[in-house]
């Protein structure tokens, strides 16, 4: 296409299953645009009908609204076979690529950027639109972390009657960030925004959603009967004070749940002043080059370490500290990224582990203790990774099997060895190739497999 309506093309952006949304040239106002272009399909005049009145819906709804953050509409036109929209162009990225565990923004920035979300809908909500279809896809970032809500096709006007209003379409909205009173087909209020808001929150602090599941059926099951994990389970490094809000944003009861926008942004600020805003990235990528380069991780994908970072705190230790004690009872293991430990057992030295070597993990392996039957003690000064167990129990399947097989195979290698040493203090075997005797020698390792 050269020329839409008035706006001549300069290049298409982006395209999906029923629209597609080209840079363009205002010529009447010396501006770029953005312009989505719906062509109605003559295969369906029952997809075309509600194609048109979702598309006059968005031109309606969006020319009421006035915000900074949320994408400003120019012009609605509807022809015979197509329709177009005419809107601000926002010269930035969407939130999809940052909610996967490897490329999450800065913390600081993530609450900024939900913040000024929160304000959006609430004014939003005072304009009568609740928006239905909050997602990453749906929110754009311009410079200065500029959030831009987009997408208000599937927006419910409540200044409507909806009885008559054939745009109004129950259950619409993505499945993974829908409400529980959405899924059920509920009236909705503006509750169900921010509901959809804390899914988006708590991914872009986690790398995952709240809710997940292998089918569709079962996902709808877990949002509506469920509790969501708190994000400090998942990432320990987040502070306390971002679990309460997201309980309250996640509430399935909706008297419970934030009233307004407004709310849930004065919770989010007093948070943000908690946090100091440096820039992470710098240092993320410095601990991901870190554990890279480390011979345990070798078998990790890239994306199961930058999970790894967000479940593991970093801890400088000085010598001569007590990582484990004997006796004591917990799960969590690590990895020495630099310095050494020994280990002991009853104060006789049994080894020393330097870098790449795990300590702590037959405790998080054994299936049913979580007794400590050893000491670790520094030796130097040493880098140690320490693993939430509890939040590696909720990260993805592929990164929990890799850990434990990674964990199994080490503390295979370390019995060989023990049972190198062992041999060498036994006595000559007996080298026949009859039976075993019954009676043994004296010394060496007296092992027997008890009958089942």
């Amino acid at each position: 296409m050269e020329k839409i309506g008035k706006y001549r093309v300069i290049r298409e952006l982006g395209k999906g299953a029923t629209a597609t949304v080209y840079l363009c040239d205002d010529p009447d106002n010396d501006r770029q645009v953005a312009v989505k272009v719906i062509s109605f399909g003559h295969d369906s005049a029952a997809m075309s009908r509600r194609m048109r009145k979702l598309f006059q819906n968005e031109g309606m709804v969006s020319k009421r609204l006035n915000h900074p953050n949320i994408v400003q509409v120019y012009e609605a036109v509807v022809e015979p076979d197509f329709a177009y929209l005419a809107m601000e162009y926002v010269e930035g990225f969407t939130l999809e690529d940052n909610c996967r565990i490897d490329k999450l923004l800065p913390m600081h920035r993530v609450i900024s950027i939900i913040f000024k979300c929160c304000m959006a809908l609430d004014a939003a909500y005072r304009q009568g639109i609740i928006h239905r279809d909050i997602k990453p896809a749906n929110i754009m970032v311009a410079a200065n972390d500029e959030p831009k809500i987009a997408d208000f096709g599937l927006a419910l006007n409540m200044n409507k009657d909806m009885d008559r209003d054939s745009t109004f379409i129950m259950g619409v909205g993505s499945p993974a960030y829908m409400s529980p009173e959405q899924i059920k087909g509920y009236p909705l209020n503006q509750k169900t925004d921010l509901y959809s808001l804390g899914v988006l929150l708590f991914q872009l602090l986690t790398g995952r959603l709240p809710f997940r599941a292998n089918n569709q059926a079962t996902l709808v099951y877990r949002i509506i009967n469920t509790e969501a994990p708190a994000v400090t389970a998942l990432n320990p490094n987040l502070p306390e004070g971002l679990n309460p809000i997201l309980r309250r944003a996640l509430e399935k009861d909706l008297y419970s749940r934030y009233r307004n926008g407004a709310e849930m942004a004065k919770d989010l600020s007093a948070v943000r002043y908690q946090i100091l805003e440096d820039d992470e990235t710098a240092q993320d990528t410095k601990h991901f080059e870190m554990l890279r380069s480390l011979e345990f991780f070798v078998e990790f994908e890239n994306i199961e370490i930058w999970e790894i970072l967000r479940v593991s705190v970093w801890r400088e230790i000085q010598p001569n500290v007590a990582l484990i004690r004997e006796g004591e009872r917990n799960k969590f293991f690590g990895i020495i990224v630099s310095g050494s430990v020994e280990i002991s057992i009853e104060g006789k030295a049994l080894c020393r582990l330097g870098r790449s070597e795990p300590v702590g993990e037959a405790t998080y392996l054994h299936p049913a203790s979580d007794q400590r039957y050893a000491t670790a003690v520094t030796l130097e000064p040493t880098l140690f990774l320490e693993i939430n167990a509890a939040a590696l129990a909720l990260s993805s399947e592929e990164l929990v099997e890799r850990m434990r097989n990674t964990l199994l195979a080490r503390m295979i290698k370390r019995l060989r060895e023990v049972n190198k040493i062992a041999a060498a203090l036994g006595q000559p075997a007996v080298q026949s190739q009859g039976p075993v005797p019954k009676s043994r020698p004296p010394g060496g390792l007296d092992l027997e497999l008890a009958p089942m």
